[in-house]
């Protein structure tokens, strides 16, 4: 409805005087004008000159001009919903033409009456043409979503800058839109050929830097990994014990993620590398192995801990023929719920689990064990678990080192953060990102605690014996700790007997269990003692010394800790010898966002305290509105605008352009990919193993093959 009130009027005249630099410029004026009466615009009818070079008219009207076409009007035509009307026929509409002599835009039509009612202050920021993502918002947006803060609580924090949902200038559906189109850019030269570009060109700037990759006949990534110079470094120092575990698959490929990880001298989760593979096949892994010994130097782990995967396990044998390989505690304890119902049978399995026997009574009751159950199929559960009993019974792991870890629970807690935010939707290149944010927080963590273990000693009592000084300033606070409690437990043990020949021996035993007893024996080189072992093994087993070699110590008067009970690993100085780089050389920053971060941190420490008084205050405003106001400097417009940090790419990759991988069906597959075939196209569907027609995966020979334990199991 029209207004003709003198305020209205004059208005009218001012604004049908005006004149425009740019059809952009008349736009922006219209749609300012528009979000202050209530109402959204869009470009409509536009003439162009006799060449069709350049436009000499255009049309703004408002969003609710006109009305639906009579062939979008019938409901039976439509397949969904039909969407809600919004166009009533409104005439409001701003006509501007240009001067081509004096090159102005001038009003050549200009109507202000509607016939709808207009939003009201609060809602106009749900309008169309009013929802804009600026460039400033957008560049923060991008360093947020990088960080790991989800969208929907980047929208929060917006709402809390801006003062309100009102003030944003956009809503959470515009800031999903932008985040997604940003990332489809990223990717556009294709998921798997953005991830190896990017990797090649981390290792132009490192040379330590290895990654690796194979394809399939058709170009189809298979399998790939890598690891950066740091994690060589970590691996070198830290490498005796390797956990892993492909039971994860975070990616819309449903590819398994393989991390290999470890602990450092904290006793914290440290990453050596990180593969991809596209089948749980012993061919791949054998792949992923090798790789993994390539990358280090061809040093094998002295210890394993994986899950119950039988081409794993074969690919350990193959290609780590000497490590200690233990299966984990967590994924047995999972195969005991789901295939054991007797809770007394449960029982006397987990003793088997738990308990630690000599071999040979091991055997003996194993034996017992399965008579008295009746187990005699080969295809049983129970029997499968004592076929492959050296790979999880605690009577096989006495004396193997594994730093007194039982499970991947390492990797498993990985896992878990790399989840986080994260879904089956992702691409390689996110998971890739999130992968180094999560190994970026991993050694902020481990310098965190280093620098702990350089400012901080480790509280002794008054009455700390010597040993125990001498030990807190040897281990990380961490392991202290556990070395403390050792020491502390030594004075609970008693010496029940000595024994003199070669080497001294101790017969130690606990006050409360007199029946188990420990021997300690001491080889000692002109009086002084030269090494210390125990037959609890617990020095060998996890690299501290127990509480009857502390006793014995305690008993020599020795007061320092002899070498063989310090393991470097353990000790503050365990990467003294390997210059730490901690900081990710993961992104590439434009000048102009260099710039814009630099002014932006100094705009915030100048707004605070100039908002502390009025003058401040309105002194530092105009002086940001004189440079808000101002225009793009001449020629940055042929640059384009970089929103967030550039992630390095090489050109191209050496064998020429890798394609996606394949989808795998699977666990946590598509429904429709799992949809049932007649009989008809049963004959033509591709097994994704053998790639032979006439079945599927789970049916073919190769893959029983590939689970098939080996003649040699238990040799």
């Amino acid at each position: 409805m029209a207004d003709y009130s003198a305020e209205s009027i004059l208005e009218y005249e001012e604004i049908v005087r005006k004149l425009f630099g740019s059809e952009d410029e008349a736009f922006e004026f219209y749609n300012k004008y528009a979000f202050d009466k209530g109402f959204s615009v869009r470009k409509s009818y536009v003439e162009w000159d006799d060449a069709k070079t350049e436009i000499v008219l255009r049309k703004f009207v408002c969003s609710r001009q006109g009305f639906r076409e009579e062939k979008y009007m019938a409901k039976e035509t439509k397949k969904r919903r039909p969407r809600d009307i919004s166009r009533v026929g409104c005439e409001a509409k701003l006509v501007i033409a240009r001067d081509q002599e004096a090159g102005w835009w001038f009003v050549k039509d200009f109507i202000d009456g509607h016939n709808h009612t207009l939003a009201t202050r609060d809602l106009v920021c749900f309008l169309r043409s009013h929802r804009r993502i600026s460039d400033e918002q957008k560049a923060d947006i991008v360093e947020m979503e990088i960080s790991g803060i989800c969208k929907h609580q980047i929208m929060d924090i917006l709402e809390l800058q801006y003062g309100g949902y009102d003030n944003v200038g956009c809503t959470s559906r515009d800031l999903y839109n932008f985040c997604y189109r940003y990332k489809k850019e990223t990717i556009a030269a294709g998921d798997a050929e953005t991830v190896i570009r990017h990797l090649k060109a981390r290792q132009e700037k490192d040379p330590e830097f290895f990654f690796k990759f194979f394809v399939d006949g058709d170009n189809h990534l298979q399998g790939l990994f890598w690891c950066d110079s740091q994690s060589q470094l970590d691996y070198e120092a830290f490498g005796d014990v390797v956990v892993f575990d492909s039971t994860y698959k975070t990616n819309r490929y449903n590819l398994p993620f393989v991390p290999f990880v470890g602990l450092n001298h904290h006793r914290s989760t440290v990453i050596f590398g990180c593969g991809v593979i596209s089948h749980e096949t012993g061919e791949s892994y054998e792949w992923m192995l090798r790789t993994f010994s390539e990358a280090m130097s061809q040093k094998h782990p002295v210890s394993v801990i994986t899950d119950g995967d039988l081409a794993m396990q074969r690919a350990i044998r193959v290609v780590w023929p000497n490590t200690n390989h233990r299966l984990c505690v967590w994924h047995i304890e999972q195969n005991i719920v789901r295939n054991l119902h007797d809770d007394k049978v449960k029982e006397e399995f987990r003793s088997f689990l738990y308990e630690t026997f000599c071999v040979e009574d091991s055997e003996r009751k194993w034996h017992e064990f399965l008579e008295r159950h009746k187990v005699t199929s080969e295809e049983s559960w129970l029997h499968q678990m004592y076929q492959m009993r050296h790979l999880w019974c605690a009577a096989y792991q006495v004396g193997r080192c594994f730093l007194g870890l039982r499970s991947n629970q390492r990797s498993e807690s990985l896992n878990s953060v790399l989840h986080t935010r994260l879904d089956r939707k992702m691409s390689l290149f996110d998971m890739f990102l999130h992968y180094e944010r999560c190994l970026s927080g991993l050694r902020r963590n481990e310098a965190k605690q280093d620098s702990i273990a350089l400012h901080f000693k480790p509280f002794t009592g008054k009455d700390a014996s010597k040993i125990e000084v001498d030990a807190s300033n040897q281990f990380t606070p961490t392991i202290f700790a556990l070395v403390q409690w050792s020491i502390h437990a030594a004075n609970k043990c008693v010496v029940s007997d000595i024994l003199d020949g070669c080497d001294t021996t101790f017969i130690v035993a606990k006050k409360d269990k007199m029946d188990t007893k420990y021997e300690v024996h001491c080889n000692m080189v002109e009086g002084s003692l030269n090494d210390i072992a125990c037959s609890c093994q617990k020095l060998e087993c996890v690299g501290t010394p127990c509480s009857h070699i502390f006793h014995v110590l305690q008993l020599l008067h020795v007061d320092s800790l002899p070498k063989c009970c310090v393991l470097d690993r353990w000790t503050r100085s365990a990467k003294c010898a390997f210059p730490p780089i901690r900081k990710s050389n993961i992104y590439d920053y434009s000048k102009s966002l260099v710039r814009y971060r630099d002014l932006r941190n100094l705009n915030h420490a100048a707004s605070f305290r100039a908002a502390q008084s009025s003058q401040s205050y309105q002194r530092l405003k105009h002086v940001l509105l004189d440079e808000t106001d101002m225009k793009s400097p001449s020629g940055s417009g042929n640059e384009k605008i970089r929103y967030g940090p550039m992630v390095a790419q090489a050109l191209e990759a050496d064998c020429g352009k890798v394609l996606d991988p394949m989808h795998v069906p699977g666990r946590g597959a598509p429904k429709k990919k799992l949809k049932a075939v007649n009989k008809k196209e049963r004959g033509k569907v591709k097994c994704t193993l053998c790639k032979d027609v006439g079945h599927n995966r789970r049916t073919c020979s190769r893959r029983k093959e590939e689970t098939k334990l080996p003649e040699d199991f238990d040799a």
